[in-house]
């Protein structure tokens, strides 16, 4: 151990000693120096002259001595005083608060729930949460204002949205709701103006109300070929030929051909 009391060696033999032992000598000799200034430090009284004036003491404590952590001891009012030499008294910061305008009526305000959700400047007062600021699925954005994901996703700025917990299932996924305003306003980025986007609405009705006459048609087609294959029922009698007179083809080769199927019947005669 480190503690352990070692005969200091004189310095020609030290130098001949392993590092490690080196090392341990010069531990144990600031260590002791440490308990010895502490020794020093501790005393009721100083070890000097006393100058008595009146019969009152007037000599002044020794300093304490502290580690510096450095490796080396300095007086305890040296610290103080290079402490006090540094501070610098900061002024204090100026408090100013940045006030948000209203969109709607145009007084300040601090923070809204539009402000801090969807970064919409509009007080609590002003909010319209049945038209103008309603918030709607993400379903429902794609489907009335024919939004793409990567519209929503990816287009700057990225529309801001807020979770809530799905009303039809507790165990789905939370759905996604978007403010209607900024919605409307990106779909008019996408599409240029509302008559653009009504334009692309109807021909998508158009092309959806195809599709479905398709799918009305295909299944009208298929049941009626179903019915008429439920009343038709194939004749599995025998069918007799009924040949009529026989003609001559030529020699010794005859004919004949059933006056109900037509079917010919050729044959020689020897």
């Amino acid at each position: 151990m480190d503690s352990d009391p070692v005969t200091e060696p004189q310095p020609d033999e030290e130098k001949k000693l392993p590092a490690a032992v080196r090392a341990r000598i010069e531990r144990n000799r600031q260590r002791a120096l440490m308990l010895r200034q502490a020794r020093l430090a501790s005393r009721p009284y100083p070890t000097g002259e006393a100058n008595f004036t009146l019969g009152i003491s007037a000599v002044k404590a020794p300093p304490k001595i502290v580690d510096s952590g450095g490796g080396f001891f300095i007086e305890e009012e040296e610290i103080k005083e290079k402490t006090v030499e540094n501070i610098v008294n900061q002024p204090g910061p100026v408090l100013e608060f940045d006030y948000l305008i209203c969109e709607e009526c145009g007084k300040d305000f601090m923070d809204s729930y539009l402000s801090n959700s969807f970064d919409l400047a509009v007080c609590d007062g002003c909010r319209d949460t049945e038209e103008k600021h309603k918030l709607i699925t993400r379903t429902e954005a794609k489907k009335e204002y024919l939004l793409k994901d990567c519209d929503i996703d990816q287009r700057e700025p990225v529309l801001k949205y807020i979770l809530k917990k799905n009303p039809h299932n507790s165990h789905w996924g939370d759905m996604k709701l978007y403010l209607k305003l900024q919605i409307v306003k990106r779909s008019l980025e996408v599409w240029g103006t509302e008559e653009a986007l009504e334009e692309a609405k109807e021909v998508r009705q158009d092309n959806r109300d195809k599709m479905k006459q398709k799918k009305f048609d295909k299944k009208v087609k298929e049941l009626r070929r179903a019915v008429r294959s439920s009343l038709w029922k194939k004749d599995t009698s025998g069918h007799q030929h009924e040949y009529g007179p026989e003609e001559l083809v030529e020699e010794d080769m005859y004919k004949k051909k059933c006056t109900t199927c037509g079917h010919e019947l050729n044959y020689e005669k020897m």
